[in-house]
């Protein structure tokens, strides 16, 4: 399993190029077994605002979220059945009149996608094997969806978040797995903030930073951003 001060993160160019934009945040040493009461009364305060605000969201019409599904089209992946993350939270709030609350850490970063529509993930770095690289699939990777225990059909030529051991970490991003799944007994988890056209190089870093400061003051630890290394393919 990866050591948190050695685990490396990289991208491959093909993936920059059709258009998604990445930044890991990194938080080591967090207690993720508490629940503040300030801070469910702040994430009460913000869900009403995001209520209103997006009561009448017309979700295609929105650059930041239609560029995912952009994203997906230049991966020839459906979008029917694809809906992004943030996009997909966003549509249970306005569901729902909430967001269900899994663990701390979780919702704060959930929270923080449906504020800045980018699409957020977390994963327990201490149950990754090696490093992690965001590239296209080839079809042969293991992907165990979070909340199954056998593997399913992993397609190729998706863009996905993988490990050494070839397992899919995150599928596009849309669906993580039950292998780095972030529970109350994480302490060590690295952020996926991941982008598109629509949007710029300073909000993936400011909401970077901000699941940092949040997810710090709520939950502890220390956090730093990493900025991947680029992979060239033949």
């Amino acid at each position: 399993m990866s050591n948190i001060n050695e685990i490396k993160f990289a991208v491959e160019k093909a993936v920059l190029d059709i258009g998604v934009k990445i930044v890991f945040p990194v938080i080591e040493g967090m207690d993720n077994t508490l629940v503040s009461p300030e801070w469910m009364a702040k994430r009460k305060e913000i869900i009403a605002r995001l209520l209103d605000e997006y009561k009448d969201i017309d979700y295609h019409a929105d650059p930041i979220l239609e560029g995912f599904h952009i994203l997906h089209d230049r991966a020839g992946v459906k979008r029917r059945k694809n809906i992004p993350a943030s996009e997909n939270l966003i549509r249970l709030m306005n569901k729902h009149g909430d967001v269900f609350f899994i663990n701390q850490a979780v919702d704060i970063y959930n929270i923080i996608s449906m504020e800045s529509k980018l699409a957020l993930g977390a994963h327990d770095i201490d149950h990754v094997d090696g490093n992690v690289t965001l590239r296209f699939t080839d079809g042969t990777e293991r992907f165990v969806p979070i909340g199954q225990s056998d593997p399913v059909p992993n397609n190729p030529n998706e863009y996905s978040y993988c490990d050494d051991a070839n397992e899919v970490l995150c599928r596009l991003e849309i669906r993580q797995v039950e292998k780095t799944k972030v529970d109350e007994n994480t302490t060590n988890v690295f952020y996926i903030v991941q982008g598109n056209e629509s949007t710029d190089d300073e909000l993936l870093l400011a909401t970077a930073q901000k699941i940092i400061d949040e997810t710090v003051k709520y939950c502890g630890g220390k956090g730093r951003i990493v900025i991947p290394d680029i992979q060239t393919t033949p």
